[in-house]
């Protein structure tokens, strides 16, 4: 509960720093100023679809879609759920495993299938392989994920939909 109640206080001050900065650029266009080109470029990094993620790279992808359940370390979580741990974790030996995973879904993680292309989810099952004390270099194609991707179907019980 303690780091959820921190990472709420962390997306909270986010949030409101983005808030007054949109007012901020909005009151400087207004008085004839040029909008700020940092926010605008934040801003046009967003996709107009609320069900896309639009992040590129392990890291990132991680950072957005996956620390909030799996922790920033990879350390996993218990207490209104059971978030399991990436770190040091043999289960990610083999690269279908994770790739399946985020595809399909598995009990209560929903499935990401609609939210992250085959480049995100090649990019997230690497870097999830190589971080957090995993040490499995054997990286993932997208053209794998593709494959996975025509014959996998998403676990009906973990869809966001």
């Amino acid at each position: 509960m303690r780091n959820f109640l921190k990472y709420a206080a962390a997306a909270s001050a986010v949030a409101c720093g983005l808030g007054w900065a949109v007012a901020s650029s909005a009151a400087d266009a207004e008085a004839g100023g040029a909008p700020d080109a940092q926010l605008q470029k934040l801003m046009d990094s967003f996709s107009a679809s609320r069900d896309v993620n639009t992040q590129k790279g392990g890291a990132a992808i991680y950072a957005t879609v996956c620390a909030g359940c799996h922790m920033p370390e990879g350390q996993g979580a218990t207490g209104d759920g059971f978030y399991p741990k990436l770190a040091d974790n043999q289960r990610l030996a083999a690269g279908a495993y994770p790739m399946t995973v985020i595809i399909t879904g598995l009990h209560g993680m929903p499935s990401f299938a609609n939210r992250l292309d085959d480049e995100q989810v090649a990019a997230a099952v690497n870097y999830i392989r190589t971080h957090f004390g995993n040490d499995y270099s054997d990286a993932i194609a997208p053209a794998q994920v593709a494959e996975l991707r025509k014959q996998a179907a998403p676990d009906p019980h973990s869809s966001y939909d």
